[in-house]
C-alpha cells in the first residue's frame, strides 16, 4: 500500500505547467516535472490544489494518457485542508510565503510546504525570500534548490535577511525553510536521435562526414541567457587552427524573444565567424530541436548569465549521446561530470564591482534585462581554454564517442525522472515526519487576524457607524408588491459578472424564503440558518446583504 506521506498535492497554474503560455525554461520544466510525477510517482492518487476545476480538467487527459487508473482529485484553494490524507503541498516556485499565510488559520502543522527554485535573480524572487523569512514558515517545509550552486546562493541571502532582521528589528527569525539539492529531471526516451533526421540537416548544413557540429538548444537571448559573441570568437579561432578541409558548424535551435536579439545573433555571427558555418532553427518546433539532437556531434552551452540556475537543456544533449561543451557555470557543474564532457572557465568581478548593478536594479533605474546583460557583459569566458576545448572535441571523434556513450549513461541513471520523482518522495516524507515530531510547538492564527491579510472590516473598523450583531435580531420579510424580487435583482446587480459573489443565489433565495416563513413574528438568525440550512456565518452574510437591499427588516430589539 502506498504511503500518503510520500505523496504531494500540486499546486496548480498553467502558468506554471503550460509552455503554450510562453516557451521558458521554468514552464518547460514544469510541463517535464508533470508527466515525470505522473508516471514515476509511487502514489495512490494525484492530487491537485487549484482555483478552479477547470484548470484541474487540462490535465485529467494527460493523467489519463500516461497512467490509466490512477485517480485525480481537485482540491480548491479556498479548502486547502481537503488534501487530506496528502499532507505536503507542492509549490512550483520558491516563494510560498502566501500559501504560508493560507495555511495559517489551520496551524502552521496543518500541513508541508515544499518549493522548488528555478530562475532566482529577478527582484520578485530576490525580495520573495524576505517574504519567507516573515511568514509563517517552519522547519518541516522545504524548498528544493536544483543545483549546489543555487543551494549556496539561497543560504548567502537567507543570512544576509536574518542578519538584517536582528540588527534592524532585533528579531529571532523562526525556523528556515529545508533547501535540499535536488536536480531536475529529463524523460530520456524523449530526446534518442533521429537519423534521418540528423542526416538531412547535415545535408542542408552543408557538413561533410569529417566536419564537426556544435549545437545548442536554448532561448536565443543575449541578455538573459548567454552572449553569442564570445562563442563566435572562439569557433573562429578553432577554424583557423583546424587543418584545411574540415569545417566546423554552429547550430543554433532556440526562440527569440524580440528582433533586437535576432539582430545581435545574426550581426555577431557574421562578424565574427565569417568562415564557420552557421544556422539558426526554430526552438519552438519539435522537429527542429529533434534533428539539431540528431545532427550534433557536440552540445554546446556557453552560458554566462545569472537567469541560468540549472541548465536543463545540457541533459537533453547528454540524453542524445552528445559529449557537452559547456561553461563552469551553476548547475552545470554538478551535471556535466569529466567523462561526459568539458566545462570552460568563466571569471566574475568582485561584489564590489557591481553593488551599483544591484542598487539600479532593485530602485527600478534598470530593467531586470539590463541588469542580467551587464553582468553578463562583465563575466569572462577564458578563451585559449574555450578554443582549446572545441579543438580537442573537433579532432578526436574517438573522445566525442566515448564522452558522448558516458553522457547518455549518466542521463539516464542520474536525471531521468525515474531517478528523480523518488528523491522528491523521499524529501515530502522527510517533511511529514518532521511535520508530526514538530506539531507540538505550531501556532494557529485566527483567521480574521492575519497581518499581511486582515480581515477587511477589522482594518477598516473605523468606517462604518457601528458593528453589526445579526444574531441580536429578528428578521420580518418586507412586502415586495411592486418592486423586482431576489432572482431579477441579483441579475441585474450581476454580481457574478465579477465571477466572485457574497454567498451562492440558492443560499440567498432559502434565507430570504425562511425570513417570509417565519411571518409577522419574524425569527432570529439561529433559527434562519437552521431552516435554510446554512451555517450561521453564511446567514450572517445573506441576512445583511438582504437588509442592504430592503428584502428584510429588522424588528426592535
Amino acid at each position: 500500500m502506498t504511503d500518503p506521506a510520500r505523496n504531494a498535492a500540486l499546486w496548480y497554474a498553467a502558468d506554471g505547467f503550460d509552455p503554450a503560455k510562453g516557451l521558458n525554461g521554468r514552464r518547460v520544466a514544469g510541463e517535464s516535472y508533470l508527466r515525470g510525477f505522473l508516471r514515476h510517482a509511487d502514489v495512490a492518487e494525484a492530487v491537485l490544489l487549484t482555483r478552479n476545476e477547470a484548470e484541474a480538467e487540462s490535465l485529467r487527459a494527460l493523467a489519463a494518457g500516461l497512467r490509466p487508473g490512477l485517480p485525480l482529485r481537485a482540491v480548491g484553494l479556498g479548502r486547502p485542508a481537503a488534501i487530506a490524507p496528502v499532507s505536503t503541498v507542492f509549490y512550483p516556485s520558491p516563494n510560498y510565503a502566501a500559501e504560508a499565510w493560507r495555511r495559517a488559520p489551520y496551524g502552521t502543522a496543518a500541513w508541508s510546504l515544499c518549493g522548488i527554485t528555478h530562475t532566482t535573480s529577478t527582484a520578485a524572487v530576490m525580495e520573495g525570500w524576505l517574504s519567507l523569512r516573515v511568514a509563517p514558515v517552519a522547519e518541516w517545509d522545504a524548498v528544493i534548490c536544483t543545483s549546489r550552486a543555487v543551494q549556496a546562493s539561497v543560504r548567502y541571502q537567507l543570512d544576509l535577511i536574518d542578519a538584517h532582521l536582528a540588527a534592524h528589528l532585533s528579531a529571532r527569525p523562526g525556523a528556515r525553510p529545508m533547501t535540499p539539492v535536488i536536480p531536475l529531471g529529463i524523460h530520456c526516451d524523449d530526446f534518442a536521435p533521429d537519423a534521418a533526421a540528423g542526416a538531412a540537416l547535415r545535408d542542408r548544413l552543408g557538413a561533410g562526414a569529417g566536419d564537426v557540429v556544435f549545437a545548442t538548444i536554448a532561448r536565443l537571448t543575449p541578455h538573459e541567457k548567454f552572449d553569442p559573441g564570445p562563442v563566435f570568437l572562439a569557433m573562429a579561432e578553432a577554424q583557423r587552427r583546424l587543418p584545411p578541409g574540415q569545417r566546423l558548424h554552429v547550430v543554433f535551435c532556440g526562440v527569440f524573444r524580440d528582433d533586437y536579439s535576432r539582430r545581435v545573433f545574426e550581426a555577431t555571427a557574421r562578424v565574427l565567424m565569417p568562415d564557420v558555418g552557421f544556422v539558426l532553427l526554430d526552438g519552438a518546433d519539435a522537429g527542429d530541436r529533434k534533428a539539431t539532437l540528431s545532427a550534433a556531434d557536440v552540445f554546446l552551452f556557453a552560458i554566462d548569465n545569472i537567469q541560468e540556475t540549472f541548465g536543463l537543456a545540457p541533459l537533453e544533449g547528454m540524453a542524445a549521446g552528445l559529449p557537452v561543451l559547456c561553461t563552469d557555470w551553476d548547475g552545470m557543474r554538478d551535471t556535466v561530470t569529466p567523462d561526459v564532457g568539458f566545462r570552460v572557465t568563466t571569471r566574475a568581478l568582485s561584489p564590489r564591482h557591481l553593488a551599483g548593478e544591484a542598487l539600479r536594479y532593485q530602485g527600478g533605474l534598470d530593467s531586470y534585462v539590463q541588469y542580467c546583460a551587464t553582468a553578463s557583459a562583465l563575466t569572462e569566458v577564458d578563451m585559449g581554454e574555450f578554443v582549446a576545448r572545441i579543438l580537442d572535441l573537433a579532432t578526436n571523434p574517438g573522445l566525442r564517442r566515448r564522452m558522448g556513450q558516458a553522457a547518455a549513461v549518466r542521463a539516464r541513471a542520474v536525471y531521468d525522472w525515474a531517478q528523480i520523482v523518488p528523491q522528491m518522495q523521499d524529501l515530502w516524507a522527510e517533511q511529514e515526519a518532521r511535520r508530526r515530531a514538530g506539531a507540538a510547538s505550531a501556532r494557529r492564527y485566527p483567521a480574521e487576524a492575519l497581518p499581511v491579510a486582515p480581515s477587511p472590516t477589522a482594518l477598516f473598523a473605523g468606517w462604518p457607524s457601528e458593528t453589526a450583531d445579526p444574531a441580536a435580531h429578528r428578521y420580518i420579510a418586507r412586502d415586495l408588491t411592486g418592486r423586482a424580487g431576489l432572482t431579477e435583482t441579483l441579475a441585474a446587480r450581476d454580481y457574478q459578472g465579477m465571477k466572485r459573489i457574497f454567498a451562492p443565489p440558492e443560499r440567498i433565495a432559502a434565507v430570504l424564503s425562511a425570513v417570509a416563513a417565519a411571518g409577522a413574528a419574524g425569527a432570529g438568525r439561529d433559527t434562519l440558518a437552521t431552516a435554510a440550512g446554512v451555517s450561521p456565518m453564511v446567514a450572517d452574510r445573506v441576512l445583511i446583504w438582504l437588509l442592504k437591499y430592503d428584502f428584510i427588516r429588522r424588528l426592535p430589539a
